[in-house]
């Protein structure tokens, strides 16, 4: 678990994981989080009662029995904070169980290629609604200025990363959408390690990246 997470997952996020109407991608990045963040799988642990409580109503009835909502909130307000699940972190290790699992291992497993400027990336298999890819940045360096046709979700597993006047670190996950376009910036001392999911290619502004995108698909 990290303790210095400031950068959360939104309630919609939650809500579509709890769903399951995320794409798996997506679903990857969100687990792993989860698995580093007490308040997150807290406020899961809310969205997930509330769903269980309604499955649990009679679907055919019209009328909620007097004090069903207030029933249902005092649940929640009355649980317990959960637990950290068993494996979320092996001693030691860089990534979550989650992204273990997915990756057969920790850091040494992961087959890095090289895409410019020091960055290697490793993009996973997933299902074709979205991709996944884990990054390498060097301590430092500045990823080129970009906007999105899509919705992109990155998390923090080593080092930080600077963006928009906001610093994130291990743990802290980052939205960024259509209406967004920024340069984020590796911070000094350590390479930066991400996990980043993407529903749509991203909009780069300089003409090389747009070039060499094709090829590093992203």
């Amino acid at each position: 678990m990290c303790d210095n997470i400031k950068h959360h997952l939104s309630d919609e996020l939650l809500m579509g994981y709890a769903a399951g109407s995320w794409p798996e991608a997506f679903n990857l990045v969100i687990a792993t989080h989860i698995a580093m963040c007490a308040e997150c799988r807290f406020r899961l642990a809310e969205f997930e009662t509330v769903g269980g409580a309604m499955l649990e109503s009679d679907v055919g009835a019209v009328d909620l029995s007097s004090g069903a909502f207030e029933a249902t909130f005092s649940r929640i307000a009355n649980a317990a904070w959960p637990d950290e699940p068993k494996r979320a972190i092996k001693v030691g290790a860089i990534f979550p169980a989650p992204l273990q699992d997915y990756m057969g291992g920790d850091l040494e497993a992961v087959k890095w290629r090289p895409i410019g400027m020091g960055v290697g990336q490793a993009v996973l298999k997933t299902s074709k609604e979205a991709s996944a890819r884990l990054l390498k940045i060097p301590a430092g360096c500045e990823m080129p200025d970009h906007g999105h046709r899509g919705t992109e979700l990155t998390l923090v597993l080593k080092g930080a990363f600077l963006d928009e006047g906001n610093r994130f670190v291990r743990g802290d996950i980052g939205l960024a959408n259509e209406e967004v376009a920024h340069t984020p910036v590796a911070d000094v001392g350590e390479d930066c390690i991400c996990l980043a999911a993407t529903d749509a290619p991203l909009r780069f502004n300089r003409l090389l990246p747009r070039i060499v995108q094709p090829f590093i698909g992203i």
